[in-house]
């Protein structure tokens, strides 16, 4: 039986601020942030208002890259002409999401050095890295199923389906 925690809003609230404190202290700053959806939309909108940086969103809710080419070619192409981008998720668990992006990019042509990944969650145990991340765990120890505020929003069966994908995260 998973175990589902939830990450309330004060929960989100303290990871957005931890994340634009980061950016702060960084000798890096992005043009825009870039929320990933569906997940990430959220969590960019808050990281928007908490830092002042604009926000565009390249949708990857359904895993299709066909859906996102689009998006990701006029984003490379902003990459290009100087524009440092922040992409924004909800969780960095297997890292499928973040590969998947980083791969379109580079086939897009996105500028080396200037895309950067941000998370509120870091698996350490992702097959990919994140440059910030408000909360790090390790799913060979945490296997709680996390469900964020948005998320809460559907019925516990639907919360249940979306753990139940995904059983290696939590058993």
């Amino acid at each position: 039986m998973p175990i589902y925690t939830a990450i309330t809003h004060a929960d989100l609230v303290a990871a957005v601020r931890a994340l634009a404190d980061s950016l702060a202290a960084a000798d890096w700053a992005p043009a825009h942030l870039i929320g990933i959806g569906r997940g990430g939309l959220i969590p960019a909108v808050y990281l928007s208002h908490a830092t002042g940086l604009p926000m565009l969103a390249v949708d990857y809710s359904s895993q299709s890259e066909a859906l996102a080419a689009e998006a990701i070619e006029r984003l490379a192409a902003r990459s290009r002409a100087g524009e440092p981008l922040l992409f924004v998720d909800d969780i960095n668990d297997s890292g499928r999401t973040i590969g998947h992006l980083r791969a379109m990019l580079a086939r897009a042509g996105a500028a080396e050095g200037s895309v950067r990944f941000a998370t509120l969650i870091d698996n350490v145990g992702s097959a990919q890295r994140v440059d910030y991340a408000a909360r790090v765990i390790d799913r060979a120890v945490t296997k709680d199923w996390f469900v964020f505020p948005w998320e809460a929003m559907a019925p516990d069966s639907a919360i249940a389906a979306d753990a139940a994908e995904r059983p290696e995260r939590i058993a």
